[in-house]
């Protein structure tokens, strides 16, 4: 019986530690979210009006994959 008191008593001793965490990924992660949130809320044909000029404020790629993505994420577009 002595034993089993004995085993019960014994405590765990938990260390925490804070992470490290770089502020450069911090921001590139920061970056990221910036970046997606202007593809999926806002972009209607800037982006690859850089490499197709005029014909992309008429295709909208981006626009027409993210469509089901834009409302969910309540950005209204038509």
């Amino acid at each position: 019986m002595i034993s089993l008191l004995h085993t019960m008593s014994i405590r765990k001793q938990i260390q925490i530690s804070e992470a490290n965490i770089p502020k450069a990924a911090i921001g590139l992660l920061i970056f990221i979210l910036t970046f997606g949130l202007f593809i999926v809320g806002y972009d209607q044909g800037q982006l690859f009006s850089l490499v197709q000029g005029e014909q992309a404020y008429n295709d909208l790629w981006v626009h027409e994959f993210s469509h089901d993505m834009r409302h969910a994420a309540g950005f209204p577009c038509h």
